[in-house]
């Protein structure tokens, strides 16, 4: 790590200058990619309202839970935003151990029983409900709660940092860098079921409801290939209280194909498929913890700590390390590595130090067992100026991080022993270590539908090469046709993990794969539209993203969700709908079951109401 760099982003976050605090604090800053209105949602019904008000009046909309997103697709110019932090809580009361006399049952008509039937095909009994505006701060807290009170029983599977959410880290993909996801698998790999307010109105509940075993295809994780997935509608959207809603079968003219959403929203990204307003996501048995933390006075010879780490994630036998040991671990791109259950990490730092003859280096690898799992340790470490609340990792900064992190393929660096030390060595100065969530169940534990590139799959693990122009040009002369295929030349692969693809992250030139896309002060945004893989091409390659882009055209063909960077958002205007001329219609009721609410308008929520008053005041600054 630059600890210059480092120090300099905490100095700003801790002491902002006078002048710097006033520029970003100042809404109407032409600058600021800040939303004009924002709206706080509280219940489903106000986000089917919102919805279908703004397709009703041409708007389009952002979604935020924390804003935690390195490509800027939480907010936007020119939207309506919903700022979903006020959302229903369900994780405090959202744990569900899973009854074991329902199994040999078929899945239910309403989807009921689906979550729990689908846990017990993957070998699992427990799950999490989480609300749409819950980050993991709050589903981390929920969880250890239950635990202390009940005896640690579950693991859950989350983003390192507090401010993360699971509205945008598991569609992202989810890197488990901190929670075991090379035991468990990856932020897509955990969702169960999925509820959400879609672009033409339809308040929807997903999951898969035929599955099949996948272990003769070496898929050794439980986690059963899915074969079919079905969704309900809720005929009475306007009703407040969750207890009397009604799930049924979507009417005839729906035409959302649910084995598409469930595959684009796992994987392509959040904010642009429609509002996620819960999910139930998986738990796992709970596993002892340690935490190992390198020594920043030993600053010295991070890089050698950087190749052990490497080759006990990567390549274990060269530290005669087993592979169950190795999945063990996990480490995110600091100098903090976590284990779950039985490891020999230190062992293995122990024979590192020994072959290259730097023993004297033994202390600079501390462990820390008295933290019962990772969210004891990160909640640990409240800020005492925001009581209740943690600290955003990394903290804010003045620019955000411009660049992606590649994918460094595992068959790579199987080719040679020596592909780590080139790996590292050619590291962007600014962040030198790699992200290790890969391998294992982030592997193997795919249920093979879901939208995560192939590229997640194979990896060894993550890692930043761009830092100045050079490192550019040698990376993709070098590196890159090294380490992929590029011999179809129509089919541009997937290099970059979509988690931390920073604004400015571009592919390489489209005429020639092996130049760089010249940065923004050397070309226009528009010539690098024109001329470089895009953002979305260079995450999901073309082959996925051309299938992401379709799914994305049949699901909001008025674009209503179109945020920075998402996929979809860097087509041509003629290119977005194929029929520019009609507008968008909000979905009907599913049915028309007598209510004891009047019908109509006069049935909307009170906050559906005050939705209607925005169009007397649509000029007016809320933001």
């Amino acid at each position: 790590m630059n600890q210059t760099a480092h120090q300099a982003m905490q100095d700003l976050f801790d002491n902002p200058p006078a002048d710097l605090e006033s520029w970003t604090s100042d809404p109407t800053n032409p600058s600021l990619d800040l939303p004009s209105k924002v709206l706080f949602p509280v219940v489903a019904s106000d986000v089917v309202a919102a919805v279908n008000f703004a397709s009703e009046h041409g708007l389009e909309i952002s979604v935020k839970n924390s804003g935690h997103s390195y490509q800027g697709a939480s907010s936007k110019k020119d939207t309506l935003l919903l700022n979903m932090n006020r959302f229903t809580h369900y994780a405090p009361t959202g744990i569900t151990d899973c009854d074991a006399s329902i199994l040999g049952t078929t899945v239910a008509e309403d989807l009921s029983n689906q979550p729990c039937l689908l846990s017990f095909a993957k070998g699992k009994w427990s799950l999490i409900r989480v609300g749409g505006g819950e980050n993991f701060y709050k589903v981390y807290r929920a969880v250890m709660a239950v635990n202390e009170a009940e005896g640690y029983k579950y693991h859950l599977v989350g983003g390192g940092a507090g401010t993360v959410s699971p509205m945008g880290w598991t569609w992202q993909g989810g890197l488990p860098g901190t929670t075991g996801g090379r035991l468990c698998g990856l932020g897509v790999d955990q969702v169960v079921q999925v509820e959400m307010v879609l672009p033409n109105g339809a308040h929807v509940k997903f999951g898969p409801t035929e599955w099949e075993d996948a272990s003769a295809d070496g898929f050794t994780v439980p986690r059963p290939r899915t074969k079919v997935v079905s969704g309900v509608c809720r005929s009475n959207p306007d009703e407040q209280d969750e207890e009397k809603w009604i799930w049924q079968r979507c009417p005839e003219d729906f035409d959302i194909d649910f084995n598409d959403l469930f595959f684009a929203i796992r994987g392509g990204g959040g904010g642009t498929w429609g509002v996620v307003t819960s999910v139930l996501l998986q738990l796992h048995d709970y596993l002892p913890y340690t935490h190992y933390a390198f020594n920043l006075e030993c600053f010295a010879i991070l890089p050698q700590f950087a190749e052990f780490q490497a080759q006990y994630m990567s390549a274990p036998s060269l530290l005669n390390v087993t592979k169950e040991h190795s999945l063990a671990c996990s480490a995110p791109n600091n100098l903090e590595t976590h284990c779950y259950g039985e490891d020999d990490f230190m062992q293995a730092w122990t024979r590192f130090l020994d072959l290259n003859n730097m023993a004297e280096h033994l202390g600079c690898l501390q462990s820390l067992t008295s933290y019962k799992g990772y969210a004891e340790w990160m909640l640990n470490g409240d800020d005492d100026r925001f009581p209740g609340k943690v600290q955003d990792g990394p903290p804010p900064a003045a620019v955000a991080p411009p660049f992606a992190f590649v994918l460094v393929p595992q068959s790579w660096l199987d080719e040679s022993e020596e592909n780590i030390k080139t790996a590292l060595e050619n590291a962007a100065v600014a962040a030198p270590l790699p992200y290790h969530a890969f391998g294992g169940a982030a592997a193997s534990g795919s249920d093979q539908a879901s939208a995560l590139s192939q590229a997640h799959r194979d990896a060894a693990f993550m890692l930043a090469f761009f830092h100045i122009s050079a490192d550019e040009e040698d990376f993709w002369g070098n590196l890159f046709p090294k380490m992929f295929d590029i011999s179809d030349k129509t089919n541009f692969p997937p290099v970059f993990g979509s988690n931390h693809a920073g604004f400015l992250t571009t592919g390489p030139l489209k005429e020639d794969w092996t130049k760089p896309c010249p940065r923004p002060r050397e070309w226009t945004f528009e010539e690098r539209g024109e001329k470089c893989i895009s953002f979305q091409e260079a995450i999901y390659g073309t082959e996925r993203l051309a299938r992401l882009e379709a799914i994305k055209k049949a699901v909001d063909p008025h674009f209503i969700f179109n945020c920075i960077n998402c996929v979809g958002n860097n087509l041509p205007e003629t290119s977005k709908s194929q029929d520019d001329e009609s507008s968008p219609v909000a979905a009907e009721p599913v049915s028309e079951t007598p209510s004891d609410e009047p019908s109509g308008a006069s049935s909307v929520s009170s906050f559906a109401a005050a939705i209607s008053a925005i169009a007397v005041c649509l000029l007016i600054n809320m933001g």
